[in-house]
């Protein structure tokens, strides 16, 4: 039996300093976290078999572009010439609300095939992690998922400046990427290797 992989681009969202570097809170950053629970999906969606996996950062040091434009557009860019099938970006959140918490994931538009992925990464986070359910929600002017030529979705793992989701984020970010790869196994119907 011939069998295609199936090629899943994950962009671990900011940099680990200067331009495009992400949020903080509780002495965390949002890079880090990012970085973390990214590395860990591509290598469960390798050892699963099925997938075929590309990384925006395949260091902790690592740092794309010169300015926060130069550095969306080399996501951006990757994932176009890869030829990827689906795009998933990886971030942390952040509120002046320090009660503010939950996990959402943001996509181009709805209904599409995106959203459809969406739902089923936030229904695999909050089921394995126990955060709070935000949605999913339509965000446009989001320029990984303005200039991906492929569906693509953005995960807001939950809040860093949160304490109870910081703590889970910095713990587990096995976690995390289990859970979202529980929801990109739901989405294509298949089962665990």
């Amino acid at each position: 039996m011939f069998f295609v992989a199936i090629k899943i681009f994950i962009d671990q969202g900011h940099n680990p300093e200067g331009v495009n570097a992400g949020a903080e809170g509780f002495g965390y950053r949002e890079q880090d976290i990012n970085y973390a629970v990214g590395t860990r999906l591509g290598e469960l969606l390798r050892q699963d078999g099925r997938f075929e996996v590309k990384l925006s950062r395949n260091s902790p040091t690592d740092s794309l572009g010169t300015s926060n434009a130069t550095s969306l557009a080399a996501r951006v860019n990757a994932a176009n010439e890869w030829g990827a099938d689906y795009f998933i970006s990886v971030h942390a959140n952040a509120s002046t609300n320090p009660n503010a918490n939950g996990t959402e994931v943001y996509v181009y538009r709805e209904p599409s095939t995106a959203a459809d992925l969406a739902e089923d990464v936030l229904e695999g986070i909050v089921d394995r992690m126990g955060t709070k359910n935000n949605g999913v929600r339509v965000n446009p002017g989001l320029y990984v998922l303005r200039r991906t030529r492929m569906p693509a979705i953005l995960v807001e793992l939950g809040y860093i400046t949160n304490a109870e989701d910081v703590r889970k984020m910095t713990e587990d970010p096995w976690g995390f990427a289990q859970g979202i790869y529980n929801g990109i196994l739901d989405y294509f119907d298949l089962e665990p290797v």
